[in-house]
């Protein structure tokens, strides 16, 4: 199949530089919007922590852990907050991987992911084990 043009070397190095520029600006733009929303899903904790039993909780909370008083219920809601605010962090990541050229920064990056990959599962396991326990 052919094109009805012709692509010229500079012209397709052209076009290479602009979907280098494009991808670059587009993944630049989506890191910053998951780390965004990081920032905002502890502060929706936060906030949820403080209210009552509303719809800011992201599950609902066991009577038998509600009667342990209300640091546990506390931490079970920002536990919840802060494991979504943990991943869209990875996903920032994972985005800034594509963009990163270095690599030293490269390794950065994956030991930075590593960590926040343990933190949220030990989390998560914690806020597991805490709804299991009666």
């Amino acid at each position: 199949m052919s094109l009805p043009f012709t692509i010229t070397p500079n012209g397709k190095q052209l076009l290479m530089e602009w979907a280098e520029h494009l991808l670059t600006h587009s993944a630049e733009a989506l890191r910053l919007i998951l780390e965004c929303l990081s920032v905002l899903s502890v502060g929706v904790g936060l906030i949820a922590v403080f209210s009552r039993g509303g719809p800011l909780r992201l599950r609902a909370i066991p009577p038998h852990l509600m009667q342990r008083g209300p640091l546990t219920a506390a931490r079970l809601t920002f536990g919840g907050w802060v494991a979504l605010a943990l991943e869209f962090q990875l996903g920032a990541d994972v985005v800034q991987t594509t963009i990163s050229r270095e690599a030293s920064a490269l390794i950065q990056l994956g030991a930075v992911a590593l960590v926040r990959t343990f933190l949220n599962y030990f989390l998560s396991l914690e806020l597991k084990e805490k709804e299991q326990t009666p």
